[in-house]
């Protein structure tokens, strides 16, 4: 079957073959129906030969095309039941060469269920050429030979191709060169990529057909793809035509990114089919169209994006932020280490949950951790200025949940030490608040009544001075 049929899963291709050795041509019970190709004339001269052109291209049977494969043998009916047979052979019974029946299935697989009538004239040339063909001046070409004993003239029908439809003839040679060039047998590899997967993010995988036991990649292989936890754009693609690796961006969608690759490559030996109930008259026709499944599988394992948790410290009172504040992230337990990307526990030196100290700004940042993944910020030691409030035994703390390729902001706030009276000692004397002095504040309308009691209080104290003095003297 042709390439683009590969993938879909159809097995059966038919080609023609040859009959075993036949003593004279039968007329089918129904009339042989042709397919895409051309009419070459005048046909090719032999022993009672009926026919004034040759037919280069497939027949129809069984609602499949064919190709004959053994020149001058009687046309395939539409309606003849085939059963399965052995490995193809030339029209007189000799094995093929490996490399010809490597060429016949990679040409069967590509094109024989072109429709384009250049490229099927070519192919049933090619064909009639590898299990037919003589060179020049061989006896088998001698017209005197009947149909069973008669030789493809393979240069004179490309003489004609040439001279009647050179669509068909450049075909011959491009068919041909791609034979050689991508005859089986193939491997196919698939190969994931080295670095880490991110879920949700694409990367590219790499599919290998190659001819087996080399590096040289086999070109236009339709390939179909079956993933599993990812995703691609299209499920069947090709190998490039410059000979260069297949590369597939796949996204994964889960934890175990899988690729399995299937595709159908030549086969070592076409497989004939032997008509049923013809007396030993009909052709023979290629049952499998050379071909065989092939498949390779590769897998990796893929993360949510990591996140980010961004720490910021700051005053209850004036919103600023707090620098040099230490802060420990851990897990959502509180003790336990949070996770980085990689798996490993997010750890200081000494091994326990990391310590982040805030910049100038009151903020500090950890990238690269697992998600999703809850994470707590547990206050260490309060910076200076803020100690009078910290209490170690149930520290400031704050816990959020970090998501796939976001930043968890989570902040904690300080209170602000409340400010002392600074008290003042006056030389010698007793401390004196000096920041906090106590104002009395006297009613004027009873200032007059303290004046005269000051006054009476003095005059009083003179009395007692002179009555002093006066007894001294007696």
């Amino acid at each position: 079957m042709g390439l683009s049929k590969l993938v879909a899963g159809v097995t059966g291709i038919t080609m023609l073959a040859g009959a075993a050795m036949l003593a004279a041509p039968v007329v089918a019970s129904a009339a042989p129906t042709t397919g895409y190709g051309h009419a070459v004339t005048p046909a090719q001269p032999y022993l009672h030969n009926p026919d004034t052109s040759d037919w280069l291209g497939s027949y129809v049977v069984g609602g499949k095309q064919v190709y004959c494969v053994r020149f001058a043998l009687n046309a395939p009916d539409s309606d003849t039941p085939y059963k399965p047979g052995d490995v193809l052979k030339d029209k007189w019974g000799n094995a093929l060469a490996p490399d010809v029946a490597a060429k016949i299935s990679y040409l069967l697989l590509r094109y024989a269920d072109t429709t384009d009538p250049d490229q099927a004239a070519a192919l049933a040339h090619l064909l009639h050429s590898y299990t037919s063909g003589v060179p020049a001046k061989d006896p088998r070409l001698d017209p005197a030979n009947d149909f069973n004993h008669i030789g493809y003239d393979t240069a004179g029908h490309l003489a004609k191709l040439q001279a009647q439809f050179p669509g068909a003839y450049a075909a011959v040679a491009k068919e041909e060169a791609d034979a050689t060039a991508n005859q089986g047998p193939w491997d196919v590899s698939v190969v994931a990529p080295t670095a880490a997967q991110i879920i949700g993010t694409a990367d590219k995988w790499t599919v290998k057909v190659t001819h087996a036991g080399t590096d040289k990649l086999v070109t236009g292989v339709p390939v179909k793809l079956t993933v599993s936890d990812g995703t691609v754009e299209k499920d069947t693609v090709t190998t490039p035509a410059d000979g260069s690796p297949l590369v597939v961006d796949v996204t994964p969608t889960g934890p175990n990114p899988t690729i399995k690759v299937d595709l159908s490559a030549p086969a070592d030996q076409p497989v004939v089919q032997a008509p049923v109930n013809t007396g030993g008259n009909l052709q023979w026709i290629v049952s499998t169209g050379g071909e065989k499944a092939l498949s390779g599988t590769a897998k990796t394992t893929a993360v949510t994006a990591p996140g980010t948790v961004k720490v910021t410290k700051v005053d209850s009172k004036t919103g600023a932020g707090i620098a040099n504040a230490q802060l420990r992230i851990t897990a959502g337990d509180k003790t336990a280490s949070a996770i980085k990307q990689d798996g490993s526990p997010l750890n200081g030196a000494d091994g326990k949950p990391v310590v982040v100290t805030t910049g100038a700004d009151g903020t500090a940042t950890v990238d690269n951790l697992k998600t999703p993944q809850d994470i707590c910020l547990i206050e260490v030691a309060a910076p200076a200025g803020y100690d009078q409030n910290f209490n170690a035994s149930s520290p400031p703390n704050v816990c959020g949940t970090v998501q796939a390729g976001q930043t968890l902001a989570l902040k904690v706030a300080n209170t602000p030490n409340t400010p002392t009276v600074p008290v003042k000692i006056p030389a010698g004397g007793s401390p004196m608040v000096a920041d906090a002095a106590t104002v009395t504040t006297l009613d004027p309308a009873a200032l007059g009544a303290v004046g005269g009691l000051v006054v009476i209080a003095l005059g009083g104290v003179g009395l007692m001075l002179r009555r002093r003095r006066h007894a001294t003297r007696g």
